[in-house]
């Protein structure tokens, strides 16, 4: 099977010959001491990366121009990854980048989508977002009017067309979605996390009707989209849940946020999208009966420490209930034991399929190179890879097994 079938009959409980092997993604200082410890250099690398940037694995959607990591994928022999439609969903035309402050340590700018962003130059640290673009009903208004349009001009690539005669013929799954197609994530990236907070409860009707036009822009963009291609399944990015539970209550997600998933996701399955999963970070196990109730039917990517176990969750929810991710990226750090403990937890739930393990966000720069090997070996074998396939893999001739 190829890399598209394998992920289709995963996620549908199908007959395949064996489950997804894909990862999420590093750290750069991962890859940094990796690289160190005798993983080879990809000449497609990315390059000059900060020390906190995200690089991609096969296992998380990724943009025809983004950082992605290359060595990790050829070496470990990891399957096709995921393709997402390259489109612009949220705040265009961009904001020009613009410098507003700067010293000898830190420097403020206007980012793409419209937040002020403060960066240390040394970028030993990620950027702090000082302000926002709405922040009244005049602001959303203008922005509306000037940068969400409900046009679809501009917001493809300019590639678009030889992309879709590719989609045509892909071995890989493809994905619709994004980091700005996202309900709660949308109205933070526009009123920041705070004002958003306050305005379910100050402003009930702005925040209805920033959702609602963008319920409109979506279904026009996909709209058109999909008449051009088909594609494998579709995503929210949310990250609405702190390490110990929902940032929402169930009130406020079934009063703002429901229409809006129930709308999109009912477009999804006209359109013949039967996976859609959300991106979500921290405890979330009071969201997922939420999330199933509309539509949303694939969790990813299920972080264990927060106390989200994936073998408990399958036995409450059965088939109804689709994971990626679930294994916990602490045991990684523990030695081969914990690592080898982790795989036989969730090894009952690759057997009986709708799920694909892989650690449960980006691999910290704590895992050494040959601990990550270790795991990769024995969840190729608990995937179902045949053994002289796992001894074909480059990262074998390295490791031998030891």
């Amino acid at each position: 099977m190829n890399s598209r079938e394998r992920f289709l009959a995963c996620m549908r409980f199908e007959p395949m010959d064996r489950a997804p092997d894909w990862e999420m993604g590093y750290w750069a200082g991962t890859l940094d001491r990796w690289h160190d410890e005798g993983l080879p250099r990809h000449p497609q690398g990315p390059q000059g990366l900060v020390p906190g940037a995200g690089v991609k694995g096969e296992g998380f959607p990724w943009r025809r121009g983004e950082p992605k990591d290359w060595a990790v994928h050829d070496y470990l022999g990891l399957d096709k990854g995921i393709e997402k439609i390259d489109g612009e969903w949220g705040v265009y035309p961009h904001f020009e980048r613009r410098v507003l402050e700067e010293d000898d340590v830190n420097i403020t700018y206007v980012a793409a989508d419209g937040t002020v962003e403060q960066v240390r130059k040394d970028s030993s640290s990620l950027p702090h977002v000082l302000d926002w673009p709405v922040k009244d009903r005049a602001s959303w208004e203008q922005l509306k009017a000037e940068r969400l349009r409900i046009d679809i001009t501009g917001r493809l690539s300019p590639e678009w067309p030889q992309q879709v005669a590719e989609y045509r013929e892909r071995d890989w799954p493809l994905v619709i979605g994004g980091p700005f197609l996202g309900v709660f994530s949308s109205l933070r990236t526009l009123l920041g996390f705070e004002r958003m907070m306050y305005a379910f409860f100050d402003e009930p009707e702005l925040v209805r009707d920033i959702l609602s036009h963008l319920t409109e822009l979506w279904l026009s963009l996909f709209e058109e989209v999909l008449s051009q291609t088909d594609v494998d399944y579709a995503y929210f990015w949310e990250d609405m849940s702190f390490k110990s539970g929902s940032m929402v209550s169930p009130r406020i997600f079934r009063a703002f946020l429901l229409p809006v998933y129930q709308r999109i996701n009912a477009f999804f399955r006209e359109h013949g999208i039967d996976v859609i999963w959300t991106d979500c970070d921290g405890n979330i196990l009071k969201l997922i009966p939420l999330w199933l109730g509309v539509g949303v039917n694939c969790m990813f990517p299920l972080e264990v420490h927060p106390g989200n176990d994936p073998v408990a969750l399958k036995q409450q929810y059965g088939r109804d209930l689709l994971i990626r991710g679930g294994f916990d990226k602490f045991a990684l750090w523990q030695g081969r034991e914990a690592v080898l403990a982790e795989l036989r937890r969730i090894e009952p739930m690759v057997l009986a399929g709708g799920y694909i393990p892989h650690v449960d966000h980006r691999c910290p720069a704590l895992v050494p190179w040959d601990t990550y090997c270790y795991y990769v070996w024995e969840k190729c074998h608990m995937l179902g890879w045949p053994e002289d396939m796992i001894k074909a893999f480059p990262f074998y001739q390295h490791w031998q097994g030891r």
